[in-house]
């Protein structure tokens, strides 16, 4: 029936083709059944036209099925038909709708460059043999759900140019989506790849999903595009997942994701949030590097073995993630919550300061990170970490919360990690001026302070859901960082958070008013024994009082004269004399002058080192200079304290 025109509906029903059946360049201008029909040999449909509906439902192919170039203008019906042999496609065009629902493919199967320009309908089909779509153009939706592929199903190049559904398909062999296209949604809900999953340079334009999908073997999704979001949980990787150069430039959804295997992302660019919320780690040695110009949530994510973690970004959630081993976090232009996370060992979050190279060794392009901010890395919250472990390095810490740390004494901070300063040089309190010294202060003090009534300008207030701590709990925290910033010889950063501590004891309202009257004293003396300015003026002026009031009260008028007085017997013989001085007579005339100033210079410096100066002083200057024995070596004592403390190490 080769080059046959069926002018009408050919009906060959329940017929039996015991050999091979020829329709090559068939026309059949009405519908065509054939159902059910049983070819027991080849049956040829090349270049065949069907205008009207192609009907093999329940249809048995014994031999080849050879549809090549064949053209269905309508529907073409091939529901539970079962194709014992090869089952081949190539080239044909199905204007209408495909139905191959339930159908059985026990050999190869071949759809090369088909076109579908309706739906496809491979609903609970079953490919038992190779399944080859390559460079197949699905224009409508295609409906692989509950499909079976026992061998290797082969979509290379395939364009879908509406949704495709995968829904709890079975891919048994190797599954090959290599440079695939799909224009629509792409679902692979609770789809199981027992074999390779191959999606190289695959283009998703937009939403693909995977939730609850496993992946037995290497999953490969290299030089992939993600036009929108891409959902990828909760899946399992058993194996191997790898994600090289791949772009997501929606967000990328890996939430309570299991990878069994190596997690590879190197190379890759997220251009929204990358959430692995949840997901469990258990080979991933190495994760990054890549960028991503949104979030990388981490929380509740759990690594089982030793990690290196690499990326820019513009912020690192890590709140409650588990490291269960050594783990090393290399960062550029990211800010980094790592409130509640859990490590056991070893783990060190260290700022990149070169770009981070990847794939052959080109640096990754940064292009999406935002260059006013700086390649630095930013720690915002290290709230309920035991820090025994920790090791953080050249990260800026201005904006870090502290409190609720556990350990924090054993802390290690290296390289240029900088805090927060207070407000420097002169401030306005009200309408008083205040003058502050720069020092090293957490950002729990900037909040507390400036949520203090009357407080000077300069201090910065906590942002919104952020909990404000107060001196009770900052004074433990102060005292653990000078701890930490002592065990590692750094001498002059441990001055600044004893400052710190001191200062929140002194404000504490939970100390005896006694020891807050004496903190007082000490800070406004000498700073707490840290600023030698304070001490030193404080001595100059105690020195200038005494000059003054040595000057005005404690230098004699005239120095007293020694006399000596006795009786001579009047025939000779031993003489006694009794020799007296005079007492120091208070000045009555011009007490300030050149002489009086030198003889008060003399007295005053001579207190400071607890030296009698070895004048005639009044009984108000005896009482000056007792008090400026006791007070000014004092104040002389806390300078030199202060300056040691400032450049010892």
């Amino acid at each position: 029936m080769e080059w046959a025109v069926f002018e009408g509906h050919a009906e060959f029903g329940a017929a039996t083709f015991e050999g091979a059946a020829m329709f090559r360049s068939a026309i059949f201008k009405g519908d065509a059944g054939f159902e059910p029909a049983t070819f027991e040999g080849d049956v040829r449909f090349n270049s065949a036209v069907f205008e009207g509906d192609a009907k093999f439902w329940s249809v048995t192919f014994k031999g080849d099925a050879v549809f090549r170039s064949a053209t269905f203008k309508g529907d073409a019906g091939f529901a539970l038909a079962t194709f014992t042999s090869g089952a081949l496609f190539p080239s044909a065009v199905f204007e209408g709708d495909a139905w191959f629902d339930s159908a059985l493919f026990q050999e190869y199967t071949g759809f090369n460059s088909a076109t579908f320009e309706g739906a496809a309908m491979f609903e609970s089909a079953t490919f038992e043999g190779a399944a080859r779509f390559r460079s197949a153009t699905l224009k409508g939706d295609a409906k692989f759900w509950s499909v079976t592929f026992k061998g290797t199903a082969e979509f290379e190049s395939a364009t879908f140019e509406g949704d495709a559904w995968f829904r709890s398909a079975t891919f048994e062999g190797a599954a090959v989506f290599e440079s695939a296209t799909f224009a629509g949604d792409a679902t692979f809900e609770s789809a199981t790849f027992e074999g390779n999953a191959m999606f190289w340079a695959a283009n998703f334009k937009l939403e693909v999903t995977f939730e609850s999908a496993v992946f037995g073997e290497v999953a490969r999704f290299d030089c992939a595009v993600f036009e929108s979001d891409a959902e990828f949980w909760p899946v399992t990787f058993q194996r191997d997942a790898t994600f090289i150069s791949t772009v997501f430039e929606g967000s990328a959804l890996f939430r309570s994701a299991n990878f069994e295997g190596a997690a590879v992302f190197e190379s890759a660019t997220f251009a929204g949030d990358a959430t692995f919320e949840s997901a469990i780690f258990v080979q991933a040695d190495s994760f990054g590097p890549f960028v991503c110009a949104g979030r990388v949530v981490l929380s509740s994510a759990r690594f089982d073995s030793p990690v290196t973690l690499s990326c820019a970004a513009r912020r690192l959630e890590c709140r409650r993630t588990r490291w269960s081993s050594t783990a090393e976090i290399r960062l550029r232009y990211t800010s980094v919550d790592f409130a509640h996370a859990v490590f056991e060992y070893p783990l060190t979050i260290a700022a990149e300061q070169d770009p981070f190279r990847g794939t052959g060794g080109r640096p990754l392009a940064e292009g999406l990170m935002p260059s006013a901010s700086g390649p630095g890395v930013r720690v915002v919250s290290l709230h309920g970490v035991d820090a025994a472990h920790l090791v953080l390095a050249d990260l800026d810490l201005t904006e870090c919360l502290f409190t609720g740390t556990v350990h924090l004494d054993q802390l290690r901070l290296d390289g240029a990690c900088t805090f927060d300063t207070a407000p420097s040089g002169v401030r306005w309190r009200g309408r008083l001026p205040v003058h502050f010294t720069a020092r090293h202060v957490l950002a729990e003090e900037h909040h507390w302070r400036a949520g203090q009534s009357g407080v000077a300008q300069g201090w910065k207030a906590a942002g919104p859901g952020v909990r404000r701590a107060g001196p009770l709990q900052l004074a433990p925290v102060y005292r653990a960082l000078r701890k930490a910033y002592e065990d590692s010889k750094h001498e002059p950063g441990a001055a600044d958070f004893y400052y710190g501590e001191m200062e929140m004891r002194r404000h504490s309202e939970a100390i005896p008013r006694g020891e807050k009257w004496l903190l007082n004293a000490y800070w406004a003396l000498s700073g707490y024994g840290l600023r030698a300015s304070r001490a030193l003026a404080w001595l100059g002026l105690a020195m200038l009082l005494t000059i003054i009031l040595m000057m005005a009260f404690g230098i004699a008028q005239d120095d007293p004269k020694q006399t000596a007085t006795g009786t001579v017997p009047a025939g000779g013989g031993k003489v006694t004399f009794e020799i007296d001085k005079d007492d120091p007579q208070n000045p009555s005339g011009d007490r300030f002058t050149g002489e009086r100033f030198e003889k008060a210079v003399n007295v005053t410096l001579n207190s400071v080192v607890f030296r009698s100066s070895g004048q005639d002083l009044t009984t108000a200057g005896t009482y000056i200079e007792m008090a400026s024995r006791v007070s000014e070596p004092v104040l002389l004592g806390l300078g030199i304290l202060a300056i040691r403390n400032r450049v010892k190490r």
